[in-house]
């Protein structure tokens, strides 16, 4: 399925990654579209290496020359580096790692008297706090209007601090990779035309782990066309501690109407016993997308507890 947005419900164990590998695969083979136009995108560095291996088994060097699989931090990093002129960087930017980033705080509330500098904990809260208002994309100017707390309006100052000394070393952290693009698409006309006119087609794994950054990053890129496989299950959501929120699966019917979704349901890892026990659990679960996973393997042994 080509002609427009798709979104693949993909249960555990039912072959998830050979539906982008294939796929693409497919869009150069047979739709005629080179591998330089194509996107891939998913979490992790070891998950993008194994489809970028399984795709090339698919197809011929010359075939998969210039095909994009990487995760959504190296994407970002390349389009940031791509875009050097429309950001506010220079050349050669340092990315902080999240040692680099305690410090730092650590040193602003040093500088500020600020009660706490101390405190590995309060530390750590900080960190967090300004990671979400950054995935959320909220900028520094505007964190104070979501505080509750006195201590929350204590980290929206920290947070202002805190970005203008990024800028100030000519340095971004692990949230900006996504943020920066993400912005940078929504605010500069030019520059969203020409990336939806350099991937004309995404493919993006284990949807339900994106935050709002990255959705807002997906849905920028692919533009009104929406020629994206996105590829997922909200019952695998683990990640809702670093702001992935699985709500974005059901988000995407409403802003791509047209959207076709498929549900891949068999799983053929696990035994039944195994499959029926989990969808008695998942059955919990208040999720906007139903499916109901099955397995033709054996029964398999009982479970113990």
């Amino acid at each position: 399925y080509t002609q427009g947005p798709l979104l693949v419900l993909a249960g555990a164990g039912s072959g998830k990654t050979s539906v982008i590998t294939r796929k693409i695969a497919y869009l150069v083979k047979h739709c005629g579209i080179p591998s330089h136009r194509i996107t891939a995108m998913t979490f992790t560095n070891k998950a993008a290496r194994e489809m970028k291996e399984r795709v090339t088994k698919l197809m011929t060097r010359e075939e998969a020359k210039g095909l994009s699989v990487s995760t959504f931090h190296n994407f970002g990093l390349n389009l940031l580096r791509l875009e050097l002129k429309n950001t506010p960087l220079k050349n050669n930017f340092s990315i902080l790692d999240a040692d680099d980033c305690k410090r730092i705080l650590m040193d602003l509330m040093h500088r500020d008297n600020l009660s706490g500098a101390e405190s590995k904990e309060l530390i750590a809260k900080a960190m967090k706090m300004i990671s979400d208002w950054k995935n959320d994309l909220i900028p520094p100017e505007q964190a104070h209007t979501t505080c509750e707390t006195q201590e929350d309006v204590q980290f929206a100052h920290l947070y202002q601090l805190y970005e203008r000394n990024l800028r100030a070393y000519n340095a971004v952290d692990f949230d900006d990779l996504i943020v920066m693009p993400a912005r940078l698409l929504q605010e500069n006309a030019e520059v969203r035309d020409k990336w939806q006119n350099r991937v004309r087609y995404l493919l993006v794994d284990e949807y339900q782990d994106t935050n709002t950054a990255q959705y807002i990053l997906v849905k920028l890129l692919v533009g009104v066309m929406g020629q994206f496989t996105a590829v997922g299950d909200d019952d695998q959501s683990i990640y809702a501690w670093r702001g992935a929120k699985p709500e974005n699966m059901a988000l995407l019917q409403t802003d791509f109407p047209n959207l076709k979704v498929v549900k891949l349901e068999q799983n053929y890892r696990s035994t039944q016993i195994i499959v029926k026990a989990a969808n008695s659990i998942i059955a919990n679960n208040k999720n906007q997308l139903e499916k109901n996973v099955f397995s033709d393997n054996e029964e398999g042994e009982k479970i113990k507890v």
